[in-house]
């Protein structure tokens, strides 16, 4: 059985993942009432990938036979005064998820729960990328932001990303 408190820290982080979907669906629509609808698919991808990891921790729980508490989703409050900003907080908002799946594995850690420990690895290796994909945009955009041309190729190259449905198996 979890552990308590590791088992309420999992279920808020199941929470955090649907806000994460929430906010990137909020930038997804900026971009697209900006006319850059690659940008926008890019972001649309993000939230299905932040929704099939909020599953994952959904799963995880229910395996464990815990129940899950969804809470309200709060409505992102970024002001987002131009088309860098999305990407800037994106990044930050990265880091935030990983700095909180990191304290589950220290909660984990702390209590000698192995098994939860385990099904973090994924998470964590799961965030660096996360946090680079983020990263990349920004200095992509830095590079080729300021000539439209470029950034019309950016544009259509983000607009080639698809969804990949997590390949971590819990059963």
């Amino acid at each position: 059985m979890l552990h308590k408190k590791v088992a309420e820290l999992l279920n808020q982080q199941i929470n955090k993942e649907l806000y994460s979907a929430y906010l990137y669906l909020d930038f997804s629509n900026f971009f697209i009432d900006h006319g850059l609808v690659g940008f926008g698919n890019w972001f649309k991808i993000q939230a299905k990938e932040e929704m099939s990891h909020a599953d994952l921790f959904m799963q995880y729980l229910q395996n464990n036979n815990l129940s899950i508490e969804l809470e309200a989703i709060a409505k992102p409050n970024i002001d987002l005064v131009d088309v860098r900003t999305p990407l800037v907080e994106s990044l930050h908002h990265e880091e935030l998820v990983t700095a909180s799946i990191y304290g589950i594995y220290e909660a984990a850690l702390e209590v000698k729960d192995y098994r939860t420990q385990e099904f973090l690895q994924w998470f964590i290796k799961e965030q660096g990328e996360e946090e680079k994909n983020a990263n990349d945009l920004i200095l992509q955009f830095d590079m080729y932001g300021s000539d439209k041309a470029s950034l019309l190729q950016l544009d259509i190259y983000l607009g080639k990303r698809t969804f990949s449905a997590p390949s971590l198996d819990l059963d």
